[in-house]
């Protein structure tokens, strides 16, 4: 896995960050990513409370071709299909930017 495009707020990613880092790459072989655990941000929450171990909340952008001609909504479903697992277990909240190439550089 390339990570030169990934960027994480954690020194040490948790093992729900690995399996999402995973599974993005993987699905849509992203040119520029990051993963951004906002899950201290909601402690004490009921959420968090539930969630594994810190990894309740997550702020994901993902700058792929697989989005270019594609509408938002398309592209948000496709994110959940491909975490559906994670989001059913373990993951209860995900902020997500998803962009083309193109939109990333400012043309669309």
């Amino acid at each position: 896995m390339d990570d030169a495009n990934f960027v994480s707020n954690q020194d040490g990613s948790g093992p729900i960050e690995r399996i999402l880092r995973e599974k993005i790459v993987t699905g849509f072989s992203p040119s520029r990513y990051s993963i951004v655990n906002d899950s201290p941000a909601h402690a004490g929450h009921a959420g968090a409370v539930a969630a594994a171990k810190g990894e309740s909340h997550f702020s994901i952008n993902i700058v792929s071709s697989k989005f270019s001609g594609m509408p938002r909504l398309q592209r948000n479903r496709l994110v959940h299909h491909l975490l559906a697992d994670e989001l059913r277990d373990h993951v209860h909240a995900l902020t997500l930017t998803l962009q083309s190439p193109d939109e990333f550089a400012g043309d669309g």
